[in-house]
């Protein structure tokens, strides 16, 4: 059954699709860094993120600096929702925690649950 998948590999490629695994997603040379599945959010123009890959993982946002995205989605914001309360792959936005003394506690909340993609990563666009 296909379901809506996503990987990254290590040189920032972001391929998302209807497969049936997420293997399925990869092209010759691809070394993935792990996936999971993703559902689009209309109303806040977002394509959120979450869960992990049976095949590679759950993604290692802190490998990498720069996520070459499908022009297809310009303008769409990214982001991850962790699903475990408690993650290692989330210092950039920790980082950021830390030099915001002033955030609210709903904010802080934010970042022990979602990795904000589009602003923790340099986002390019590729065709």
């Amino acid at each position: 059954m296909t379901l809506p998948k996503f990987i990254i590999c290590i040189d920032g490629t972001f391929r998302l699709g209807m497969v049936n695994q997420h293997k399925h997603l990869l092209k010759p040379g691809d070394q993935c860094i792990g996936g999971g599945y993703y559902h689009f959010d209309f109303v806040s123009n977002r394509i959120i993120l979450d869960r992990e890959s049976y095949d590679f993982g759950r993604p290692k946002w802190y490998l990498l600096e720069v996520l070459k995205v499908p022009s297809t989605y310009r303008g769409i914001r990214i982001v991850y929702k962790y699903d475990d309360g408690f993650h290692d792959d989330f210092k950039a936005a920790i980082k950021r925690e830390q030099n915001q003394a002033c955030l609210d506690s709903a904010e802080r909340e934010q970042f022990r649950t979602e990795f904000n993609v589009s602003e923790e990563l340099q986002i390019e666009y590729y065709d």
